[in-house]
């Protein structure tokens, strides 16, 4: 796992109330620029799920 980025932490806060799209695109950067954490699991299966379905219909 990488190591705490807090500069981008400071730079890219979480919005309050954040939407399911918005948590999922947060977490998608956020493991590309930190990674101190992984994604949390129910978000990891509604990508999963979005994938799933996106591989059906090509």
């Amino acid at each position: 796992m990488k190591r705490f980025n807090k500069a981008w932490h400071e730079a890219h806060v979480m919005p309050k109330h954040a939407t399911l799209e918005q948590r999922i695109s947060w977490h998608l950067a956020h493991q590309e620029n930190c990674g101190c954490r992984p994604m949390p699991q129910k978000l990891q299966m509604e990508l999963n799920k979005r994938n799933a379905k996106a591989e059906a219909h090509e």
